[in-house]
């Protein structure tokens, strides 16, 4: 094990599957200036000894997402890099009407095995453009799988993973998650789209994934320490997502809190709340508590931005809440 950050961690899944698969090739904005957005493909070319898989792309999300899902019909297995979730507008057609469908309406002969990769959640101060959380967005859609690591151990793991499925995966990597460090195996491995138990409770189950797991993780060392158990799940993957997980967790604690960054209105945590409301009733012994982000755009002011965050306190406050200790 090693120390490292996300960005290097994603950068030697990278290395990895290009040095693994010839089909494997990279594409995004800026590629051969700084490395991608965050640099975050800087010496990849030198590494695989091959510059010509690293493609420098216009500023069209459109033309970079069409040439991904032309390539991957083609045999190719292309990492498509938007930047930011907000870009992803501007090529929802190719997304949900090419690269989600193709297979389906194909017949199967027209796998569309691309990874789009793009960065979400709020940072610091960069506005209602560049701040969305649009996982829920995805999850909707037939044919796409979505994915959200959590660290960079996590992201490695289920990067490699969505390089080399067969259909196409939006992983989407909470901007916070870039600054944090963590052991990262030295051996190579892969990780399932399926929940881990990030940490084992019995009072009270919560529920989350991205940036939302590590902020989960300090609100059950806070909940520890006032004598309550709680066993927090990383969902890593909402579409596919690991139900029997979840149920099995609130079978054993009886008690339910769903955090997401994304808006509470219409965010995926509504799908898990009712999941959990339908399907484990019985176990429940008080309604699930559900926590999202206000159903605003986010703004620039710190202070307001402050207040669109779900921070560990509000999850500790939610758990207090369902176990009737608020």
């Amino acid at each position: 094990m090693s120390i490292k950050t996300y960005k290097q961690a994603t950068w030697e899944a990278m290395k990895e599957e290009m040095l693994r698969d010839s089909t494997v090739y990279a594409i995004a904005e800026d590629m051969q200036g700084t490395g991608g957005l965050l640099g975050q493909y800087t010496g990849l070319g030198d590494a695989i000894g091959d510059e010509s898989r690293l493609l420098d792309a216009p500023i069209s999300e459109t033309a970079i997402v069409a040439s991904g899902v032309g390539a991957a019909l083609a045999g190719m297995r292309p990492v498509v890099d938007l930047r930011f979730s907000n870009c992803m507008f501007v090529c929802m057609d190719e997304i949900i009407n090419q690269a989600a469908k193709s297979r389906y309406m194909f017949g199967g002969q027209g796998k569309v095995h691309m990874v789009i990769r793009s960065t979400d959640g709020i940072l610091a101060m960069q506005g209602a453009h560049h701040t969305d959380c649009l996982d829920a967005w995805f999850a909707h859609v037939p044919g796409l799988q979505v994915v959200l690591p959590s660290g960079p151990a996590e992201a490695k793991g289920l990067l490699k993973t969505a390089i080399r499925n067969d259909n196409p995966v939006v992983f989407l990597e909470h901007k916070a998650l870039y600054a944090m460090e963590e052991e990262v195996p030295d051996e190579e491995y892969t990780l399932p789209f399926q929940a881990r138990i990030a940490r084992a409770g019995t009072d009270v189950t919560i529920v989350v994934y991205s940036i939302m797991v590590s902020r989960a993780m300090e609100a059950a060392k806070a909940l520890a320490e006032a004598g309550i158990s709680a066993e927090v799940i990383d969902l890593r993957s909402i579409s596919p997502w690991d139900k029997e997980a979840v149920l099995a967790s609130v079978a054993k604690t009886g008690h339910a809190v769903v955090a997401t960054e994304g808006p509470k209105q219409g965010g995926f945590g509504g799908e898990i709340s009712a999941t959990i409301a339908e399907e484990a009733f019985s176990s429940l012994k008080a309604p699930v508590q559900r926590l999202g982000g206000p159903f605003v755009p986010i703004p620039v002011a710190p202070n307001l931005e402050d207040l669109c965050r779900v921070t560990p306190a509000d999850i500790a406050a939610a758990a207090k809440a369902a176990l009737g200790r608020a």
